[in-house]
């Protein structure tokens, strides 16, 4: 996954400043407290993860006074960092460690507008036998994805763009804990005109400050 998401770049002008927050940034690397993973590990979707992970690509989402940065590690995840209200070290109030499960191509226009407008954003999700609540509410049934503008970076300094319609949905784990699946379904125009369309499926944990060691 990871290397499809840099696959992904179109060659830019390189750019000195790349998504960087708490010291996680490009060439940058982090360890998760095992234990912290390993006590439900066997609950989670995830098969196994690194302890230790580098970071290969940065992004950021500017949602008008929300940031959203997510850091793409070498062990196909990624960790999302969540800042409201202003873009520095104390504006986090989220971090999540995010594994790719799977990407689906979506083939047609029509399964494109269905996908957004009848089965990403219902109240619940099932995968692998598991079942997700929907944690964005809404007044009605249904609930619009989230629209998300990613600017990625790899570490030559090429940059790309996607739009991203999102959902986020979780379930309860055995410690009170809750594991998140991440919906996303992205629109990234080609070089030769046309656009490609997937849906990526990620499953997350919530980490706080004492499970994470940020390295430079």
């Amino acid at each position: 996954m990871l290397a499809k998401l840099i696959g992904k770049f179109g060659k830019g002008e390189p750019r000195k400043e790349t998504p960087s927050i708490m010291g996680l940034r490009l060439g940058a690397s982090f360890e998760v407290d095992p234990l912290s993973i390993r006590l439900v590990l066997d609950e989670l979707t995830i098969g196994s993860f690194s302890p230790t992970q580098i970071i290969k690509a940065a992004g950021v989402v500017d949602l008008d006074g929300t940031w959203v940065y997510r850091f793409y590690t070498d062990d196909d995840a990624w960790l999302q960092v969540v800042a409201e209200g202003g873009n520095r070290d104390e504006h986090v109030v989220d971090v999540k460690l995010f594994h790719f499960y799977d990407t689906l191509e979506v083939a047609s226009e029509q399964a494109w507008n269905n996908m957004l407008e009848r089965e990403i954003g219902g109240p619940s999700y099932e995968l692998d036998g598991r079942s997700y609540r929907r944690v964005w509410t809404a007044a009605g049934t249904y609930h619009n994805p989230v629209h998300m503008a990613e600017k990625t970076y790899d570490e030559d300094g090429d940059h790309s763009g996607t739009d991203q319609f999102t959902m986020l949905f979780e379930r309860e784990l055995s410690d009170q804990r809750t594991e998140s699946l991440f919906l996303s379904a992205e629109e990234k125009l080609e070089e030769g005109g046309y656009l490609s369309r997937c849906l990526v499926l990620s499953t997350g944990i919530t980490l706080t400050p004492s499970q994470l060691t940020i390295h430079g």
